[in-house]
């Protein structure tokens, strides 16, 4: 039982230390590619789907790919839309949440 133990802890000091070294790579800390489309057109893209007032944007890697994420705040709720670097199409369009009454 305590060489079990001793197995276990070995392995997961390993697996804990590749995980470090892999996320401290240069690799790991490079800048994110160029995208094909600019943030401008990606805007442009995501207001016409889903016209209001821009809160945040991002570029970002999800799902194996990179792509500009968009807040966009509408009458009632917040709308996400995602809008691939590459393509320049919607990736996603999804009402994120119901806006408040103040």
């Amino acid at each position: 039982m305590t060489n079990f133990k001793t197995t276990a802890a070995l392995l997961a000091a390993g697996l804990l230390a590749a995980t470090a070294a892999q996320a401290s790579s240069p690799a790991a800390r490079a800048k994110p590619p160029v995208a094909k489309v600019s943030l401008t057109q990606a805007r442009t893209i995501a207001l016409h789907a889903a016209p209001g007032k821009l809160i945040k944007s991002e570029y970002e890697k999800e799902g194996g790919g990179w792509r500009y994420s968009f807040d966009i705040k509408q009458k009632g709720h917040f709308q996400e839309i995602g809008v691939d670097a590459t393509t320049g199409k919607i990736i996603e369009n999804k009402s994120e949440a119901k806006l408040g009454r103040d």
